[in-house]
């Protein structure tokens, strides 16, 4: 055997790096086919300006004693008057994505409760942020600034993204400032996290904190590929798994909260769930992928389309539908007045069905009319369109008037209101019952996404 023949294995490492430690400043390297360290500086001179930090300020109510609002027992025991209400503040990202009218894409978590909303760019300077729209189920939000020499990052597309592909998320974690991570595409079409009402996850292992929220997500070409949103971690820190709403995703949503201020989503008419393998055996499907109709709304598109209980969706628009999940973001996305194709197997034959998105048609109350304390919140009945359909009972609500009394005590669009004053409430009568009789003030159990809390409405 050569002198060669016996090095050893980590010895070609080591003659790599000894070369790179010897060779002059700025040179060129031979093995880097005569580049220089490959870097993604310059594609980032390019992209940070772009990026954003958002701070904003919320003004919470501070609960009190009764007795602390009376002048005597304040004077007789000397006790200052107490403030009313305190400031909470807290910062995140977000991404210049039209520079020209000054459009500002972030997510709604980062905004949400927020009185005073401050944009600040990489230059230093800073601008009072008006919110243009916000769409709390998809965690997205549309704020506009009035600024010049603004510089926007370009839109990607984030349905060419594969698994493995090299991404950077760009953000303001812990509000260190802007910050700059990167990693790879881990997984796509991540749903079923419970994060959203509407899921359909790009997985990074680039590290994403708290404060990147509402950040950039982009390739390696400085195109905007997501928008970072949130984290999977045990003690609120990066563990390599992290988040992003796909921008082809955001990019829909965007157009529709700058066109109307809000997502007007239609309706299809159906009540879905996923294909289990046990369902797929009694419905004699050869794999769980697609969504089965388990109920179809009378007088829905659905209906008149034909479609039936016990069809299983498995493409809309040509578009494979491999979940309940996946089909609920595809139609959720769709205009009202949306042509669309469903690719069904009914009685384990394709079939093809055409229909129509239609806005969907519901009750709404004015619900100042059954309680003052409601007063600015709108409700209605839980329609299928809503994420929890099927799961619970309830009243949906379908605004709420910034500054009304039910929006500082934290009710929102999109909350499921299931009992007052710890009443069941299933539909108007319930509710118009369980507030006849209160007096001190209304608690409200609430569902919010995966989770549940309680609001108090005095």
């Amino acid at each position: 055997m050569t002198a060669a023949g016996r090095l050893k294995p980590w010895i070609f490492p080591l003659l790599l790096s000894v070369l790179a430690w010897s060779a002059p400043a700025g040179a060129a390297l031979p093995w880097l086919g005569g580049e220089k360290h490959p870097s993604l500086a310059p594609m980032l001179k390019e992209v940070l300006p772009g990026v954003v930090n958002i701070s904003t300020v919320s003004r919470v109510r501070i609960r009190q004693n009764p007795l602390f609002n009376d002048p005597f027992f304040r004077r007789f025991f000397n006790i200052p008057e107490m403030p009313r209400e305190r400031e909470r503040q807290s910062l995140g990202s977000g991404v210049i994505v039209d520079a020209d009218k000054g459009y500002v894409l972030t997510n709604n978590h980062v905004i949400q409760h927020a009185d005073e909303i401050n944009v600040t760019l990489r230059d230093g300077r800073s601008f009072r942020a008006k919110v243009v729209g916000t769409d709390p189920e998809a965690d997205l939000a549309v704020l506009r600034i009035e600024a010049e020499g603004l510089s926007e990052v370009p839109f990607g597309d984030s349905d060419a993204l594969e698994v493995g592909d090299f991404v950077v998320a760009i953000g303001n974690p812990f509000g260190l400032g802007q910050t700059v991570t990167s990693g790879i595409v881990s997984a796509l079409g991540r749903s079923g996290l419970g994060i959203e009402g509407y899921e359909d996850f790009i997985q990074t292992d680039a590290s994403i904190n708290p404060g990147n929220s509402g950040g950039a997500l982009v390739n390696l070409d400085g195109e905007l590929v997501g928008i970072n949103t949130a984290i999977v971690a045990p003690s609120g820190g990066n563990v390599g798994i992290g988040f992003a709403i796909p921008v082809n995703m955001a990019r829909q949503i965007m157009e529709q909260l700058i066109e109307y201020g809000e997502v007007r989503r239609g309706q299809l008419g159906v009540v879905i769930q996923d294909v289990t393998p046990e369902l797929a055996e009694a419905l004699g499907l050869e794999n769980t992928r697609g969504a089965v109709i388990a109920q179809v709304v009378p007088g829905s598109p659905a209906e008149r389309a034909g479609l039936k209980v016990g069809d299983v969706v498995t493409a809309v628009n040509g578009e494979p539908v491999r979940s309940a999940a996946q089909l609920r973001n595809r139609i959720g996305l769709l205009r009202v007045g949306s042509r669309v194709t469903l690719e069904i197997i009914r009685d384990g034959r394709r079939k093809t069905v055409r229909t129509v998105i239609e806005e969907p048609r519901r009750e709404r109350v004015d619900a100042g009319r059954i309680s003052e304390r409601l007063a600015g919140a709108v409700l209605g009945p839980l329609t299928p369109a809503h994420p929890l359909a099927g799961r619970i009972e309830g009243l949906e609500v379908l605004e709420v008037e910034r500054g009304s009394r039910a929006w500082r005590a934290g009710l929102r669009r999109g909350d499921v209101i299931v009992s007052v004053n710890r009443m069941r409430v299933q539909n108007l009568e319930d509710l118009r019952r369980a507030v006849r009789h209160s007096r001190d003030g209304l608690l409200l159990n609430i569902r919010r996404g995966e989770g549940a809390l309680f609001i108090v409405i005095r």
